[in-house]
């Protein structure tokens, strides 16, 4: 999408790429949220973003960053798009796994006395 000789440029501006929305839909979209495309809704009728962006979603899930650096986007105008495909039912989204919350010391110290025992 970038112009020959001028890197970074982009030939059709953010604004036009999300009809001049700044925000998304939905406001449930974090950066490791993860998409997967739906396998059986066609891509006529999307606009050229957001069918690259179910092209690179559909062998697979990726997250909203990984989409947005494929895209060469910013991630507020990817997270207005996949947000238009989520509406549409073309994109299913996933939350991350949350991280593992530290374990309580004093059942591990149990378990740890119980192998001892055991040895």
């Amino acid at each position: 999408m970038t112009p020959r000789g001028r890197p970074g440029e982009r030939l059709v501006r953010s604004y036009v790429v999300t009809d001049g929305r700044s925000q998304p839909s939905r406001n449930t979209l974090d950066l490791v949220t993860l998409l997967i495309a739906a396998e059986d809704l066609p891509l006529t009728g999307l606009s050229p973003e957001k069918r690259r962006l179910m092209e690179l979603c559909r062998p697979g899930a990726l997250s909203v960053a990984e989409v947005a650096g494929h895209l060469a986007l910013p991630v507020s105008v990817t997270k207005v798009l996949i947000a238009d495909l989520m509406d549409s039912g073309h994109i299913v989204t996933r939350a991350p796994i949350p991280s593992a919350q530290p374990s309580d010391t004093s059942i591990l110290q149990e378990v740890l006395n119980g192998l001892r025992a055991r040895l």
